[in-house]
């Protein structure tokens, strides 16, 4: 069995060290960022040496592949995608017609990821952004309500699993509130309880069967003024899993992110305690990485279940014409 870690790799093919700490360690997964890609070819042989190298062909292979500033494959080889927040513009002119471009632009992502076997992206985004905070979400949100941030969340996640790649729901239980990016500093929200059930919970609810969430490194006052979301056992219990009723496999955001304190093993140990599933740790810092896998134990019980859940949960690609579609998607975000 697997450990309950998702690694990253420092560039365009896996190093002596990092073959080692694979076969040594065996991660759930493997998460590609911009540094790790050069070309189609490239990119499915260091896929493949991956899988390879942990003995599992369906070994979960991630990657950021939203559109706008967060995308990892851009041209030449990989077409441009818009930020999500073109979809809210168009679903306020024409709720169908924005619906169904985030669905087919969401198809169209899959067809380009699953041509170079990755089968998870981290998206969709449902945080719903307020007055006044950080533009680390900014135009990836949807919208500024929960029901349409919600819709187009569901549309997006619905064209990646028509593709055959599995949607990452982000950030849970919402980041939208947060002042301050959670790359650099850990955000405080201070909103009472209702009036977060009411807007960033809410736009979480209708997404609640999807097979992947992702915490957000964010301390709820409220709720829990002592640990970020991704740390709090209460939290995890009582929002995500009972309040949204989140029922699938739950990773961390980036262990890595200024947000956290504590070295990488307590940090690791901290956010399973919690109650994640999965402990994310994207930078390519082989330290870092042997003190996470060091915390994260083998995949047991009901984190198991859960990931092996969301595993079957993937579909096959099914046939699109590329070429059709993408004209037609071209046409529709003007």
């Amino acid at each position: 069995m697997p450990r309950a870690f998702i690694t990253g790799c420092i560039s365009h093919a896996l190093t002596p060290s990092e073959r080692d700490f694979l076969r040594d360690t065996d991660p759930w997964g493997l998460i590609l960022f911009k540094r790790n890609v050069e070309t189609p070819d490239q990119v499915r042989a260091l896929v493949d040496s991956f899988r390879q190298i942990v003995g599992r062909d369906d070994a979960p292979v991630l990657i950021d592949q939203e559109g706008g500033r967060v995308q990892r494959l851009g041209p030449p080889h990989w077409p441009a995608y818009p930020a999500g927040g073109l979809f809210g513009k168009l679903h306020a002119l024409d709720a169908n017609a924005g619906l169904t471009a985030a669905r087919l632009g969401a198809r169209l992502i899959a067809e380009d990821l699953a041509a170079l076997g990755i089968t998870v992206d981290c998206l969709p985004v449902a945080d719903v952004p307020q007055a006044g905070s950080t533009q680390a979400i900014g135009n990836r949100a949807y919208g500024e309500d929960a029901a349409t941030v919600a819709a187009i969340a569901g549309a997006v996640a619905e064209g990646l699993m028509e593709g055959g790649v599995l949607p990452v729901v982000k950030h849970m239980p919402g980041h939208g509130r947060a002042v301050v990016d959670s790359h650099e500093k850990l955000p405080v929200v201070e909103a009472d309880r209702a009036t977060l059930s009411a807007t960033d919970f809410a736009a979480f609810k209708p997404l609640n069967n999807l097979p992947l969430g992702m915490t957000g490194h964010i301390v709820f006052t409220d709720i829990d003024p002592d640990a970020p979301a991704t740390q709090s056992k209460t939290v995890i219990d009582d929002v995500i899993r009972r309040e949204i009723g989140f029922t699938g496999a739950l990773m961390t955001d980036d262990l890595s992110m200024k947000a956290l304190a504590g070295d990488f093993a307590e940090r690791t140990r901290a956010s399973l305690a919690a109650g994640c599933d999965l402990a994310l740790h994207c930078n390519g810092d082989m330290a870092e990485m042997i003190a996470v896998a060091s915390a994260a134990p083998i995949l047991a019980g009901e984190a198991l279940r859960r990931t092996e859940l969301a595993l079957d949960a993937r579909k096959g690609p099914g046939t699109i014409d590329v070429a059709e579609a993408r004209a037609r998607f071209s046409a529709m975000i003007g």
